[in-house]
Parts: C-alpha cells; structure tokens; sequence
C-alpha cells in the first residue's frame, strides 16, 4: 500500500519540529478548552510564532490540526477565530484530554460516563452472543488479573488492565461502530488516574462486578452481563464525583449516570 500525502510529509517533518509541533498544539488546545481562548477570540500568526518562539510553519499545522477538530476556524476580514464548544469534535481523543484537563472536568466525565452508560452494556450483551470461547477465558483471567492489581495497590497495571478490559469488550461485541470507541474509553480512564478521580485500591464492589461481567459473557447471559455494566458505569461516576468532593472542586451540575434498565 501506498503511503498517504500526510504520511510522506510526517516522515519528512524533522523530529525537533514536530516537538515543538506538540507542545505548541498542547498548550493552545489546552487554553481553548480551558477558556483561556474564550469563543470569539481571535488568534494572529504572527504572535502566536513569536509567543512560542517557532516557524510559521509549526504554527500553520497546529492550526490545521485545532481546524480539523473545529476549535477554529478562518473568516474573512477577521482572522482566525475560536469557534464555541458546541463546534467541537468532542469525540476526539486530544479534546476529551484536554477537556480532562480543564476546570470542566466533571462535565467532561459526567458526558463520557453517560455515553459509556449508552454503549458499553449493549456491547457486554452483544459480547456474550458473539465472544469465542477463547476470547472469554481470556477476558475472564483478564478480570482476575485487575482483582490482583487492584487488591496490590499496583495502580499503573490496574489502569492498564482496566483499558484492555473494556477494549476487549468493545472488540467482541463485533460492532465495528463500538470498537471505535476504545480510545475514548482509553482516555477518560487515563483521566481519571492522571487527575486522582481513582481510589488507590479500588473497591472491591468494582472488582466484583468486573468478574462478574466476564463471567456472564463466559456464560452467554448477555442480560446479566449487560445490567452488571450498568451498574458498573453508575458505580464509576459515584466514585468520580465523591472524589471531586474531597478535594473541595465544585460539581458544577454534575449528576448520577443514567441508568437504561
């Protein structure tokens, strides 16, 4: 296969170039989701290349990259301008990160959380019919793995065995609209442990109802796998929300998930 345009040029992009690409497209989607860059503001080339101190080049990509996910867009007379969050791509992987990062936070969880809470219990029934019988020793072992982890305080494996957990979840419920949604799921758990939204042993209800859910879809109970990961996702944002609590951060609307059953 062929390489893409946009391939030929990321190899030809010089490695301390594409850094600074980095930094600077961290720091401005940051600011934007942050409110720093409020809707309306208008952005100037010039002054973004001496603020950060790089090409006009580097600026023009991050400008292409912040276009492609509509945070702003180009008018007229005007300039580059931020565009309102109601524009954004808000399924993609960066904004919810930086979304994460930001004074909005609960929000952020709170809509991902409903999402998943939409999604993932469907996937665990859809998971159930169509799962191979490999494929649920695995993710049962997998469950007893995050117990251990869990029970070890071992929070970098646990994270990384909770993402695969409901990556594997996703890939067998065999919807290919699903799947797409791994790195979603990805982020927001990173999220949660980035920004101590995570217990450091995680309860033991959690681990439970993650072997549980394993073992339904063992079993093909597609119905039982789907209300224990309803439970699930509404135990997740309790969780979340009486943590935020603690550490003094208003809630700023932010609500039960919704239950489907």
């Amino acid at each position: 296969m062929e390489p893409s345009s946009s391939e030929v040029a990321a190899a030809r992009t010089a490695p301390a170039e594409v850094g600074l690409h980095a930094r600077v497209l961290e720091h401005l989607g940051t600011a934007i989701c942050g409110g720093e860059l409020p809707a309306g503001s208008v952005l100037n080339i010039d002054e973004l290349v001496d603020r950060y101190a790089v090409s006009r080049s580097v600026i023009r990509e991050v400008l292409r990259v912040l276009a492609s996910i509509g945070f702003i867009e180009a008018r007229r007379r005007v300039g580059v301008m931020i565009r309102p969050a109601s524009a954004w791509n808000v399924f993609d992987p960066q904004v919810i990160r930086w979304r994460l990062a930001s004074a909005g936070r609960m929000a952020q969880l709170r809509s991902i959380t409903e999402l998943r809470t939409a999604v993932e219990p469907h996937a665990a029934l859809l998971a159930a019919n169509r799962i191979g019988h490999d494929e649920a020793s695995d993710l049962v072992g997998l469950a007893a793995k995050m117990w251990a982890a869990g029970e070890a305080g071992d929070e970098e494996r646990f994270l990384h065995l909770d993402i695969e957990f409901h990556r594997r979840i996703l890939l067998a419920s065999g919807n290919e609209m699903f799947v797409r949604l791994q790195e979603l799921v990805a982020e927001v758990l990173t999220g949660r442990h980035k920004h101590h939204l995570m217990p450091h042993h995680p309860h033991q209800q959690a681990l439970q109802m993650h072997a549980d859910i394993a073992q339904a879809i063992q079993r093909h109970d597609g119905e039982r796998a789907r209300q224990t990961m309803v439970q699930l996702m509404e135990q997740a944002f309790d969780e979340m929300k009486s943590l935020w609590e603690q550490i003094g951060m208003p809630d700023r609307g932010a609500h039960r998930a919704p239950t489907t059953r």
